[in-house]
């Protein structure tokens, strides 16, 4: 299929800050469904610059009746509707969809969370061929409730408490899910997904995970200068082995990999790994032995998350101090930091400074996302953002010398 084709039949996420968000963009891409997320508070230019054909609103840690509850940008209902866009709202989502149409969403007596079962009410084809008094299994997780639909709206299922599970508005192209389809815990989650996608909104399946690779090549490649020098954090791992093998291949030998003896590697780890870099990977890579700088600095630190950013803090130190001596090696400053990160760490370290995000919970934090929250702390020539599959860094107003 053309790229362009794949492109404008784009599925959109609006992440309001659930830990499911990313997985619902990865289930879309497995369908070969091209599907992008991006923060559900960005202003409407940023989704309608992206021309989507279907828009997901996904759940959230919030209530919709706290204070600081996020929202979609002004204008996206009445976009959505003269642009004929699919949205579908999952959990928080579902709420913001019937609250901001005029609907009542309140506390419910019963807050639902773990397996549940749900009724079809109404033959849709949201659930494909299921038909009236159908159940099925399915994950939920809210507290608030749809109490007061929207004019338009039907319920399409209930849960075994009552509660509203599935609603439709066909003719404004609005759909809502009370649960989650995209986790492993909603069996015929799936299926749904495929039945909404493919049967309700008429999404061409052409997206190939092959095409990821040359896609990422052209976007390196346009970034990075013909003479610009790259670091890479590599730690031995798939995510910033994989990112490293790319900025490789697109850019050559002016990747400069560094890989750092934290001091709490396994046993024989560096040296396993060093021998993986060279006998098989063909990268160039300088080993830095930084046990004591680690270790120093851990020294009496009981709390769990505070070790972590200690971690994420020093591995920064690290790359600053190598960056500072390739400049002196080359004469001049490498442009980027490149470092792989794993959708996981991201979800697990929301908010990561650097994406706009403020509706997120942190579970924990993870040094290679932002690193750990402590950027801000150290006088750092980098900076992070975060891409797909890499996190690029850029220099900032701070000097190097």
């Amino acid at each position: 299929m053309d790229p362009k084709a794949v492109k404008s039949d784009l599925v959109l996420i609006l992440d309001f800050g659930s830990q499911y968000t990313h997985l619902i963009t990865r289930r879309i891409r497995s369908l070969s469904v091209f599907s992008l997320c991006i923060s559900g508070t960005f202003p409407l230019s940023s989704i309608t610059s992206l021309n989507p054909k279907v828009v997901i609103l996904s759940g959230g840690p919030h209530s919709f009746h706290a204070d600081d509850s996020p929202s979609f940008a002004d204008g996206f209902v009445e976009w959505a509707q003269s642009n004929g866009v699919f949205v579908l709202g999952i959990c928080y989502g579902l709420h913001l969809l019937v609250q901001r149409l005029g609907g009542e969403v309140r506390v419910g007596e019963k807050q639902e969370y773990g397996r549940m079962e749900i009724e079809v009410e109404k033959s849709c084809g949201i659930f494909g061929g299921k038909k009236v008094g159908d159940r099925q299994v399915v994950w939920m997780s809210h507290g608030d409730e749809a109490a007061t639909l929207p004019n338009g709206f039907e319920v399409v299922a209930r849960s075994q408490q009552g509660a509203v599970a599935a609603v439709e508005d066909k003719d404004r192209r609005f759909y809502g899910l009370q649960y989650h389809p995209e986790v492993t815990h909603s069996p015929e989650g799936m299926e749904t997904l495929r039945s909404f996608l493919f049967e309700v909104c008429g999404v061409n399946a052409g997206w190939k995970m092959e095409d990821v690779m040359d896609e990422e090549i052209k976007v390196i490649n346009n970034m990075v200068g013909s003479d610009d020098h790259v670091i890479c954090a590599l730690s031995g791992g798939v995510d910033s082995t994989v990112a490293a093998t790319l900025v490789h291949r697109a850019i050559g030998d002016r990747l400069h990999c560094i890989f750092v003896d934290n001091g709490l590697l396994r046993y024989k780890e560096r040296e396993r790994v060093m021998e993986t870099f060279e006998r098989d990977l063909h990268l160039p890579v300088t080993c830095v032995d930084a046990t004591e700088q680690f270790l120093s600095k851990l020294k009496g630190v009981v709390d769990p998350e505070l070790k972590r950013k200690i971690i994420g803090k020093e591995f920064i130190c690290v790359f600053d101090a190598f960056a500072k001596e390739l400049e002196n090696n080359l004469g001049k400053k490498p442009a980027f930091l490149v470092q792989g990160t794993l959708y996981p760490d991201v979800i697990e370290s929301c908010p990561p400074p650097g994406t706009g995000r403020t509706h997120s919970h942190t579970i924990k934090s993870h040094h290679n996302v932002g690193g750990s929250s402590t950027w801000e702390d150290i006088d750092s020539s980098l900076f992070i953002f975060k891409a797909p599959s890499i996190s690029w860094a850029w220099p900032c107003c701070t000097s190097l010398g």
